[in-house]
């Protein structure tokens, strides 16, 4: 596990927990020599875990699209920038370089991110773990409603099982570590490692 996702919000919300949180997983990535691929931003909690990882010694690749760079949002220390066209490129390009994302608190670009990811694992479009970085349970009302998608037949448990949740970067990365990933939903074909 070389590298890792983190999709979070770009304000930085009303809780001092999730700047603290993003700041300890942007340090602990670049502590355990792992590669931060993220949003590319410099605002909000994007701005704030990637500057723990930069400050802790840390590689850090952004993904972009053209038209945040215009708006001049992305982060100017960046080991790598990479500028694509749009954000459903964004995110291909995300998981092209990524071998496990986890999404700290945010909003709807946030959700959408690491939903997109989990359905692929399901999907067998790649084999990654997927989580939750529960800062102060803030996804604990998310994770009632996906055991509930269970519940009422539209998830499979294993891959509700599957989905990471923990309020510390530290269990996330050690669990990254020993990931299984489920049986995919119908078959593989091709799939990225």
């Amino acid at each position: 596990m070389n590298s890792i996702a983190i999709f979070c919000g770009s304000k930085i919300g009303n809780d001092t927990i999730f700047v603290q949180t993003a700041q300890q997983a942007g340090r602990l990535i670049a502590e355990q020599g792992k590669t931060l691929v993220y949003g590319g931003g410099c605002s909000g909690l994007m701005g704030v875990v990637a500057d723990s990882a930069l400050d802790a010694g840390g590689k850090v690749i952004g993904v972009i699209p053209e038209a945040l760079v215009d708006r001049e949002l992305a982060h100017p220390r960046l080991t790598e920038l990479h500028v694509v066209q749009n954000m459903h490129e964004r995110k291909t390009k995300m998981s092209e370089l990524a071998d496990g994302f986890i999404a700290l608190p945010g909003g709807a670009g946030t959700l959408e991110e690491i939903f997109e990811q989990w359905t692929w694992a399901q999907l067998g479009i790649h084999l990654k773990p997927c989580a939750f970085l529960n800062a102060g349970g803030f996804y604990d009302p998310l994770i009632t409603m996906i055991n509930n998608t269970v519940q009422q037949g539209f998830t499979y448990s294993r891959f509700a099982d599957t989905l990471l949740v923990s309020d510390k970067i530290e269990t996330l990365l050690s669990k990254f570590e020993q990931y299984q990933p489920p049986q995919p939903k119908w078959g593989v074909k091709e799939v990225t490692p």
